[in-house]
């Protein structure tokens, strides 16, 4: 059963320049502040005012985590080197990887929508894998990493972006489509997005906010403390 599991703040802290509040959460809707509580697994927390989930409590602790993120990288590798699609028409064969398919995007009227389709099929996948590991990895040891904040910051903005599951329905509705007119298999990379696109999801959605409170705080390189 979900459960409201974040209190209201009672004061506005005074909010300096690049400064950061672990401990709050407020809410992407109606922009309520909270303090934020420990939920159990399978838990979430829910705003007072609107309702919207701020956010879950998850099953996957650190290793795990850092395991999947590994296993990702694996997964998107196989993904982005092996054909999505292979054709064969009058005796001719030809097979394209998720690259070669952005690559051709850009020839034609669809042209436009190259860039944003590489972008948020294959670039934000990547950025998402790379910075978790250099978190993690660092998190394994009991450490912040080298930008932990610029990371953090990193991933809860990248988020929306990756759409690896419209690729995949997009590739799979091209391959029924094109069944009618010639011989039409999903390659190796087909398989393996669809794996990513579940790996992605279990990473990516995993409460960020959770490396705060795991790892030692650093003071802040930029803030100063002037005593007369």
């Amino acid at each position: 059963m979900p459960t409201t599991a974040a209190t209201q703040a009672k004061a506005t802290p005074s909010f300096t320049p690049w400064r950061v509040f672990p401990s709050l959460v407020a809410c992407e809707h109606c922009d309520v502040i909270y303090v934020r509580k420990a939920v159990a697994p399978g838990e979430v927390a829910h705003c007072g005012r609107c309702s919207a989930v701020l956010y879950r409590g998850s099953r996957i602790e650190l290793d795990g985590w850092l395991g999947l993120t590994v296993t990702a990288a694996i997964v998107f590798l196989i993904a982005n080197l092996n054909p999505v699609v292979r054709i064969s028409i009058q005796g001719l064969q030809s097979e394209a990887t998720l690259w070669q398919a952005g690559a051709a995007l850009m020839h034609g009227a669809s042209a436009l929508i190259a860039i944003p389709t590489v972008l948020s099929v294959i670039l934000i996948p990547f950025l998402q894998i790379s910075v978790l590991l250099w978190v993690l990895g660092y998190a394994k040891r009991g450490r912040r990493a080298p930008g932990f904040r610029q990371s953090m910051r990193l991933l809860a903005a990248m988020r929306p972006w990756s759409m690896v599951e419209v690729c995949l329905l997009g590739v799979l509705i091209a391959v029924i489509k094109l069944s009618g007119f010639m011989n039409v298999w999903p390659g190796p990379g087909v398989w393996a997005t669809a794996v990513l696109m579940v790996l992605l999801t279990l990473i990516t959605q995993r409460d960020i906010h959770y490396l705060w409170k795991l790892l030692p705080d650093e003071p802040a390189e930029s803030e100063t403390t002037n005593e007369r």
